[in-house]
């Protein structure tokens, strides 16, 4: 599937809505090790790492240096975070990590 198909978005929605009704993190780990590649795995790590990072303001420097990523993806990220209803913001302050 091309991820303009509409049963991408149906097929992610409804994974979604399968894991917020899961509480055990754990169980949500062992999952996500399973279809994604360890590549991909890296790649949303550490697309995480630097939002944290972004949000503890770290300098882009710093991230790249720490993280190994480059200062367009460190960019990219500091953009989204600068709209506070963007998901990645939303779940910082979710999760406490603002």
């Amino acid at each position: 599937m091309n991820v303009s198909d509409p049963r991408v978005t149906k097929n992610i929605t409804d994974l979604a809505q399968t894991l917020a009704d899961i509480d055990d993190s754990g169980f949500i780990v062992d999952f996500l090790f399973t279809p994604i590649t360890p590549a991909e795995l890296a790649d949303i790590a550490s697309r995480w790492a630097l939002v944290k990072a972004l949000k503890m303001k770290a300098t882009q420097r710093k991230i790249a240096k720490d993280l190994g990523i480059s200062l367009c993806k460190i960019t990219k990220g500091s953009n989204v975070l600068k709209n506070p209803e963007s998901a990645f913001a939303r779940l910082l302050v979710k999760e406490g990590n603002e």
